[in-house]
């Protein structure tokens, strides 16, 4: 650490933020800012503080004194410079917590399991309103486009088309579907059917009146497939079928492993 090593020069960055310093005082201070990387940390949370700072140097106490800037006997009493910088540091310190907490909440919704739900097309949101299309690939994409495991079918009748990727895991079997040609409004779920015949659901989601993946559509978006991932209990090899299935109980698509 360089430049004097006063006792107090560590306590000293909330008044040179606030300019109170004379001359001397502040060249010390300087001299030690350029080594001490605890007091460059402090200054730097600071920064975009100084309005805020100068208004509170320009208001007269509750007696009458004078601004700071008419009179050194005006100077804050002795840490009150201090007690900003540890109210601007906890300030800034609570901001990082809750940017980390909805990162978290963020990464939950995407690595959530089996009720995740994600599209990679925009469109309305249901009562009319525009809903901006994503501008990124959706992480089910992403991890649709990764899985080597593929089974698909197109149904006879509906003509919905679904391709169901499938990855191994500890837990069961992560699955991605994209479902194409299909047109709302809709509910529908994801339905794995075991060769022991149980029937275990690994997602749901809506369908808007102008559909997902249909090669004529009018509007943009509707041409742009479905992706949807889930989770069930069953390897892989357990499984003997998928369904694509309304909640009204009509199959859209079945496709067999």
């Amino acid at each position: 650490m360089q430049g004097s090593q006063g006792p107090n020069e560590h306590e000293t960055v909330g008044a040179y933020a606030l300019g109170i310093l004379d001359d001397a005082e502040a060249t010390a201070f300087e001299a030690h800012l350029a080594g001490c990387e605890w007091c460059a940390q402090q200054l730097d949370e600071l920064a975009g503080m100084e309005p805020m700072l100068s208004a509170l140097a320009d208001l007269p106490n509750s007696q009458g004194t004078p601004a700071i800037g008419e009179s050194l006997s005006a100077r804050p009493r002795p840490g009150l410079a201090d007690r900003l910088v540890d109210e601007i540091a906890e300030r800034r310190a609570k901001k990082r917590r809750r940017g980390f907490y909805l990162v978290a909440a963020a990464a939950a919704l995407i690595i959530g399991g089996p009720t995740t739900v994600l599209a990679v097309n925009g469109g309305d949101d249901g009562g009319g309103g525009k809903v901006e299309q994503a501008r990124t690939e959706s992480p089910a994409k992403a991890a649709f486009e990764t899985m080597t495991d593929k089974v698909r079918a197109t149904d006879a009748g509906t003509k919905v088309h679904a391709v169901v990727a499938m990855e191994p895991k500890a837990w069961g079997t992560s699955a991605v579907l994209e479902l194409k040609n299909v047109k709302g409004p809709l509910k529908c779920s994801l339905i794995a059917v075991g060769k022991n015949g149980v029937r275990e659901t690994l997602t749901s989601w809506s369908v808007p009146d102008w559909g997902y993946g249909v090669d004529n559509a009018t509007r943009e978006e509707a041409k742009n497939p479905l992706y949807v991932n889930g989770g069930a209990a069953f390897k892989p090899n357990q499984i003997d079928h998928f369904e694509v299935m309304t909640f009204e109980g009509k199959r859209l698509v079945e496709v067999d492993v």
